[in-house]
């Protein structure tokens, strides 16, 4: 999961694995694999980075707990 804000200022989390594409309308929209379309106030490059940032929380725990 990622926290992002919506247009009107409101904290919204957004499940990281459903994010299809993101573009910038000028604001920036995320699809979904849903089809659902979200307006943020974060640009491409900072989802980008949040979604980096969620996968290798996720698989250094996945990883963790193969080794033990």
């Amino acid at each position: 999961m990622i926290k992002t804000m919506r247009l009107n200022g409101k904290e919204l989390v957004i499940n990281a694995e459903l994010v299809q594409f993101i573009e910038e309308t000028p604001d920036t929209m995320i699809t979904l694999t849903s089809r659902e379309k979200i307006m943020v106030k974060d640009s491409i490059d900072e989802i980008i980075s949040k979604i980096i940032d969620y996968q290798r929380l996720i698989r250094s725990k996945t990883m963790g707990e193969r080794i033990k």
